[in-house]
């Protein structure tokens, strides 16, 4: 079962160079909806194992990514394909929404 990748400063310029859409979630531990949406993303890295890469950003622990990206409000999703910004998702949403914004990029 695909899990969801720790994604952190120092990796991030790394995980974005995939071929493959990418799929971040930045959340924090403080933050109701993220405790929501975190399930439903573990469940996608599962789904797109090999697909996509799925992975999340705990925005108090890596700042420098979540500015770079002028996150404000949390759970933020956004969506990477070729290492640019395609999509964005803010709030939680059920997981058919998210599903379909991946199967975009696919």
């Amino acid at each position: 079962m695909g899990k969801a990748i720790e994604i952190t400063d120092a990796n991030f310029e790394e995980i974005i160079k995939s071929e493959l859409p990418i799929l971040v979630d930045f959340w924090a531990e403080w933050c109701g909806p993220c405790k929501m949406i975190g399930p439903v993303v573990e469940e996608l890295a599962g789904d797109y194992e090999g697909k996509a890469v799925i992975g999340k950003v705990d925005v108090d622990a890596n700042p420098a990514v979540a500015q770079a990206f002028g996150i404000r409000s949390i759970p933020t999703l956004l969506f990477f394909k070729g290492g640019e910004v395609v999509d964005k998702q803010v709030g939680a949403v059920p997981k058919s929404v998210l599903a379909q914004k991946i199967d975009a990029q696919l």
